[in-house]
């Protein structure tokens, strides 16, 4: 089970990966207006790199709820590490083929980790069920 908890540490950081790669990717950032300075760069990599960190915290959110649920549910612990790991390693791809503009590819990654996460709940939901 510590796997997937570190899973969840990794997810909850990742977003701060993608703004980082944002902010170093355009001139002089302005951190007294983050925001504003993210909607005046021209630099189509410092957007996608901004949007791929906020994506990255719409999805902590479900994963975690998903490997507690799921944890909480008694499942296997092996199964739960294991979605968990595919779940990071898609959004490691999801953020990398954001800031390469693959958009397919980042949507198929992102269809990955939605799908462990509903793995998780749905299993989780069924086991309490029983």
């Amino acid at each position: 089970m510590a796997a997937a908890y570190w899973c969840i540490v990794i997810a909850a950081l990742l977003p701060y990966l993608w703004v980082f790669v944002a902010k170093a990717g355009g001139p002089r950032y302005d951190n007294r207006d983050p925001r504003g300075w993210v909607s005046k760069q021209e630099n189509p990599r410092v957007h996608r790199a901004n949007a791929a960190h906020l994506n990255g915290f719409e999805a902590f959110a479900p994963f975690a709820a998903s490997v507690l649920m799921a944890q909480f549910g008694g499942l296997d612990p092996q199964r739960i590490n294991l979605l968990a790991m595919i779940f990071i390693g898609a959004r490691i791809l999801h953020g990398i083929f954001y800031l390469t503009n693959k958009a397919p590819l980042r949507s198929l990654t992102w269809l990955v980790g939605l799908g462990c996460v509903l793995a998780l709940m749905v299993q989780a939901a069924i086991a309490i069920t029983d």
